[in-house]
């Protein structure tokens, strides 16, 4: 597994961590970057869920807080993990419907970039959605899933959640919206995702999905929609393992991006 630069913060005994006052203002900064960033631009289902969670700008959120307001609304938790779990641990953690979220913040270096999931990422990203019960049934079947599974299964399971949980988009009434975690944590990304004409948006289907090669560096050029959460829970019912076989036997897509070395365009 990929080692991390960052080391996240050991909880107290009450699962309080103390972090220091510029972190705190990383928080901030973050936070009030985003949130205006986000508006007309997530769906609306996840902006209710920053308030039902509790998240402000005025400081890093204490697990204990979010899990007492998650566990009331889907019986759901936020479990302090090391920067970086293996898929075992992500999967067992999910089963039994515990959010991993590593509790370290970004430093200021990396406001616009960093490949690692911090706490900023895992609870602003993330979280919110967490408070919408059919959301919540998907990420807990998932794992269900993916604890059932080889490793080889497992990392074809990760593109689903990559092009759904991580940078998924739904149409609303509204128009084309976000719910992804990877999107909704990022500045550059979130407009990039609804208004840029280069990624290609298009309705999930989950075979095209599993063939759909991707990377973490860039900003994607591939966004898969759903209509709406129903949708997206429903299509864990689908034979996902017989979609994954057939698209081992179909291949990947040509990607859509330049390879690693040619490309410049960092994702946020």
């Amino acid at each position: 597994m990929k080692k991390s630069k960052y080391i996240s913060k050991i909880p107290d005994a009450k699962g309080w961590v103390n972090y220091t006052d510029e972190e705190e203002v990383i928080w901030h900064d973050l936070y009030v970057r985003q949130i205006d960033n986000i508006q007309n631009r997530a769906c609306q289902e996840y902006m209710e869920g920053i308030d039902k969670i509790g998240l402000s700008k005025d400081k890093i959120p204490q697990l204990p807080e979010v899990n007492e307001r998650l566990l009331d609304l889907t019986g759901w938790q936020v479990a302090s993990v090391p920067a970086l779990i293996d898929f075992e641990t992500f999967f067992k953690l999910m089963a039994d419907k515990k959010f991993p979220a590593a509790t370290f913040i970004r430093t200021r270096e990396e406001m616009d970039y960093l490949q690692e999931p911090d706490i900023f990422h895992e609870i602003f990203g993330h979280c919110p959605l967490l408070s919408l019960p059919v959301y919540a049934d998907f990420m807990h079947e998932y794992a269900q899933i993916g604890l059932s599974v080889d490793h080889a299964t497992r990392v074809m399971l990760a593109r689903l959640y990559w092009f759904t949980i991580e940078f998924g988009l739904i149409q609303t009434q509204q128009g084309l919206r976000i719910y992804g975690g990877g999107i909704l944590s990022s500045y550059g990304e979130t407009k990039y995702a609804l208004e840029s004409d280069k990624p290609l948006r298009k309705p999930l289907n989950v075979l095209d999905a599993f063939r759909t090669p991707y990377r973490i560096d860039i900003f994607q050029s591939v966004y898969f929609v759903i209509p709406n959460f129903d949708a997206l829970f429903k299509s864990l019912h689908s034979d996902l393992l017989a979609l994954i076989e057939e698209a081992r036997k179909l291949g990947m897509h040509k990607p859509l991006f330049p390879p690693k070395e040619q490309s410049d365009e960092a994702k946020c």
